[in-house]
């Protein structure tokens, strides 16, 4: 597998290439001190592998994986950090990254991470996945696994029916006798609750929960 090394630090970029040089089934073909300098090595040398950076000046690597995401979706990318936390971690998940390791953990966790990532597997080091096990497993105990149109108010289904029956938030509020602006606000409340986007992921959802014959 390819691996391209985007670190700001010179001694670590350094570091790692002599850690993963003749490793089996591993090949450096490339390193890069910033975001953006990474993005147009990745683009030239096409690698398998990209190890980010968490925090660089300039482009983070972050907001780099976001733009090697949308660029290059099949690329693995195995973000490098020196924060255990949960913010950072999913804020590495919601910008597309495959994988996530602490730079302080062992040399073969991360050979296992870099050869997981680049097999198309998630990979997250073993304190952040006992984390995220244990705090799911606290939700179902607290019965935070249900059916997530339970948790709409009466009036946030009302609005959602009529956005699935075709009405205009002026005609929504006339018939509801409320303003646009509240019917907007229903409206987001409602699509950040069910984690929708889009009208048409908005009447997808109603249709499938038969809100179409809501009174």
């Amino acid at each position: 597998m390819k691996v391209l090394v985007v670190d700001d630090h010179a001694v670590v970029r350094s570091g790692l290439i002599m850690l993963l040089h003749g490793k089996q089934g591993i090949e450096i073909i490339g390193e890069a001190a910033d975001g953006e300098e990474g993005i147009r090595a990745a683009l030239e040398l096409k690698p398998d592998v990209v190890l980010m950076d968490l925090n660089m000046p300039g482009m983070d690597g972050l907001a780099a994986t976001a733009e090697l995401r949308r660029l290059m979706p099949s690329l693995a990318i195995l973000i490098l950090s020196m924060h255990d936390d949960d913010e950072y971690l999913f804020r590495a998940i919601h910008v597309g990254a495959s994988g996530y390791i602490l730079k302080s953990s062992p040399h073969e966790e991360l050979l296992t991470a870099i050869r997981s990532v680049a097999a198309g597997n998630a990979y997250l080091y073993p304190t952040a996945t006992k984390r995220l096990m244990n705090e799911y497993i606290e939700r179902l105990k607290q019965g935070e696994n249900k059916d997530t149109f339970d948790t709409l108010s009466e009036r946030e289904k009302e609005v959602l029916a009529l956005i699935a029956k075709g009405f205009s938030n002026k005609e929504i509020a006339e018939q509801l006798i409320i303003s646009v602006k509240t019917v907007e606000s229903h409206k987001s409340n409602v699509m950040e609750k069910l984690g929708l986007k889009t009208r048409p992921e908005l009447v997808k959802f109603a249709v499938k929960k038969g809100l179409l014959n809501f009174e």
